[in-house]
């Protein structure tokens, strides 16, 4: 652990893996974790601008995360905060980067600023992002301005927020948007500018982890064997990506209905990539009949996020008047 010598905002970074931590092999083009990080020795870069603590908490590719790094994650943060720091940037690989920050927006009490940055390019590339987005991260995380924004993203220098981000090209370094909605701001120069205000923030407080929440995807065509195999492991929880606004082919609905009949929650978001889920057909799988069923319908959170959610609500040990209520808003 590094720590420069401003007497500015105390900042730690926590470095948890990914592209921003790798370097690319000139000779093979892959880009996989090195034995040091290299962002390791960058802190004094960011001397103007805050004090800034750096420490690798683990070097993990970002499809190696887990939920339970993730508590990692937000329990170093929680301690960080006890420990007088004034805010948190964790680094992170692109793939999974919108799922940690959104756990840390439901799992953190929105008092303590957390700003989640990553690279689409390795350190030794050419025009390599991460320095870069890491500098704006740290500008955002300091400014007074980002209190009570809840968990941010900040990549390309546009600020996000952790809830409805999501990664939308496998290698632009534009690849962070939030549909729908936009992002929150913009870091220009020096100085971020809010051009939207948060409005509404989630905290539910778990010390351990429900797993075995699953995430389904609908397609035409689709039959009742995966709801099935559901139904007949002992899952806790189901997030389905519907078709349209919240509509499922007619052959999955006797799976469907043995998920429910079990007590599973089941939740319903659009595989679609912008607007929210509305029950408003009522054919043979229709939103309507979904809801009347019991299925749980969201608004505006992906299928990735929906899942998340259900399982941090689980985690909390919420009851089903909870978790219908928490997905209305």
């Amino acid at each position: 652990m590094k720590e420069s010598s401003s007497t500015m905002k105390k900042i730690i970074v926590i470095n948890t893996g990914g592209t921003i931590a790798m370097s690319e092999d000139r000779s093979t083009g892959s880009v996989t974790p090195t034995g040091t990080n290299p962002l390791t020795n960058s802190d004094t870069l960011f001397a103007p601008i805050a004090s800034v603590v750096v420490e690798d908490l683990f070097n993990l590719p970002s499809p190696h995360m887990t939920e339970e790094k993730m508590l990692e994650v937000q329990k170093r943060i929680v301690q960080a905060q006890k420990d007088g720091f004034d805010g948190a940037v964790v680094t992170h690989g692109t793939d999974t980067l919108e799922e940690t920050a959104y756990f840390l927006e439901l799992t953190t009490d929105g008092t303590f600023p957390i700003v989640l940055t990553g690279a689409m390019r390795s350190s030794n590339e050419i025009g390599a992002d991460g320095l870069a987005n890491l500098r704006s991260a740290i500008i955002t995380v300091t400014s007074p301005e980002s209190v009570d924004k809840g968990v941010l993203v900040v990549m390309n220098d546009e600020v996000h927020a952790a809830t409805y981000v999501t990664k939308t090209h496998t290698t632009n370094v534009a690849t962070f948007q939030t549909p729908t909605f936009g992002p929150l701001g913009l870091v220009s120069k020096s100085e971020v500018i809010y051009f939207q205000k948060f409005l509404h923030h989630e905290y539910y407080p778990i010390k351990e982890l429900v797993d075995k929440v699953y995430l389904l995807k609908a397609y035409a065509g689709m039959d009742s064997m995966l709801f099935d195999a559901i139904a007949d492991s002992d899952a806790n929880g189901l997030v389905i990506e519907a078709l349209g606004a919240g509509n499922l082919p007619p052959t999955t609905l006797p799976g469907l209905q043995r998920c429910l009949d079990k007590g599973i929650p089941v939740v319903l978001v659009s595989r679609a990539f912008n607007g929210v889920t509305y029950d408003v057909y009522n054919y043979l799988g229709g939103g309507k009949q979904l809801r009347e069923a019991g299925v749980i319908f969201t608004t505006g959170l992906s299928g990735q996020k929906a899942r998340v959610k259900l399982s941090v609500l689980l985690s909390a040990h919420a009851n089903r008047e909870t978790i219908v209520r928490a997905f209305q808003v």
